[in-house]
Parts: structure tokens; sequence; C-alpha cells
């Protein structure tokens, strides 16, 4: 079952209150994640950085504002996903997590993604890919797509960072998204099948209630 609003506060809550490594003495704030508990679609990268450290929301920066303009070239929109980071908070100088830090804050990712149960997870970047899909490839070779674990679809994707850096990854990023898009549909398609057979055992088991009611 899906969580409640109320409940993912209360983790995001949990999070912000956090001392479990060093990070916690160097950072502004933590950054737990940023979306609705419904949302289909979840994107974790790999940590917060100068911006979202300031303002205690993930992708706000300039990788941000980008990822913002390619969920909605597919047409999506940013308010409908749930964004969050391997870690959820800034690395000094936003060098790469450690692993003792990846280790310590895994545990809420985890619980991210039980309570959201999203259909399908966006992975943005190497550190990110080494962490939800250890041993699955290296980013080049599975960028854009898609990896199925059980009942859920993720799409490795390059950092929306690595786009301002290097302009040449900006096509790549796009046509990736373009594929995303599809993914979403199958992954809903599937959903919408898994539920049917709950759904009309329902109407069966409600059936002799009506009509019992008629007498």
């Amino acid at each position: 079952m899906v969580a409640t609003t109320e409940e993912l506060l209360e983790l995001h809550g949990r999070i912000r209150e956090c001392t479990a490594c060093p990070l916690h003495v160097t950072r502004t704030q933590a950054v737990p994640g940023y979306g609705p508990v419904t949302a289909r679609i979840m994107a974790v990268g790999e940590a917060p950085g100068e911006t979202e450290d300031r303002e205690g929301k993930p992708f706000v920066g300039a990788a941000g504002q980008l990822l913002t303009r390619l969920l909605e070239s597919v047409g999506l929109d940013r308010r409908d996903i749930y964004i969050s980071n391997i870690i959820k908070c800034r690395p000094p100088g936003n060098r790469d997590p450690e692993q003792s830090e990846v280790e310590s804050c895994s545990h809420f990712l985890d619980e991210q993604v039980a309570m959201l149960q999203p259909d399908v997870i966006l992975v943005l970047g190497r550190h990110a890919l080494a962490r939800i899909l250890p041993g699955a490839g290296s980013i080049s070779r599975l960028h854009g797509q898609r990896v199925r674990r059980d009942t859920r679809t993720y799409v490795p994707l390059y950092h929306p960072a690595a786009a301002l850096y290097n302009a040449g990854l900006l096509e790549t990023l796009e046509a990736d998204m373009q594929r995303v898009r599809g993914y979403l549909a199958d992954a809903e398609a599937r959903r919408a099948t898994a539920a049917a057979p709950a759904a009309a055992a329902a109407a069966v088991t409600e059936a002799p209630r009506d009509q019992l009611d008629l007498f």
C-alpha cells in the first residue's frame, strides 16, 4: 500500500534531523526529497549541491532546471514526479560521496521507494547507478535502457549536470528521455493489467451484498 503524505513528511523530518554521518556537521540543511506521495515516477540523483543545500529542495540549481526542461520535452510535469538523491546532505565542495556516507544514508532511500512504490525510477548518474543497481554495468553502457527488477522499471540516465559540462551529452539525454515516456506508458499498462483481477474479485464480493439489500 502506498504511504500517506503524512507518513512521507514524517520520514522527511527524520532525514532533516539525521546525524548518522559527518556530513551533518558541514551541511546547511538536509535535503530529503520533493514531490507527491502519489508519484508514479521517481528520479534519484547523487547528492545535493550548493543551491540545494541552501534551499532544502533537490535539483533546484542549473542541473535541476535542465531536468525540468527534459521532462517537459516529453510531456511530463516535474510537479508529478518525486525527486531525491542517494545521500541527503551536500558533501563539502561537491566532492563524490564516500562509501560510508552512502551506507549511512541508504535506508532512507529504501524507505522512500517502499513508501511511493513508483512504476519507474530514473537513475541519474553513475553514483546513483552503483547504489541502486550494483553490478548492472556502467552508465555509458546502460543509459536510456530499461532495467526491470521484480515489478519495477529502472532507467539509468546521464546526470543532467554532466550535460552542462559536456554539451555532446545533451542530445543523448534528450533521446533517452523520449524512451522514458514509452517505458512509463508500458509500466502503467502493466499496473492496470495487474489491478484488473483484484477489481473483478471485489466486484464479485460486493454483488451478493447488493442483492441482499433488495430484500
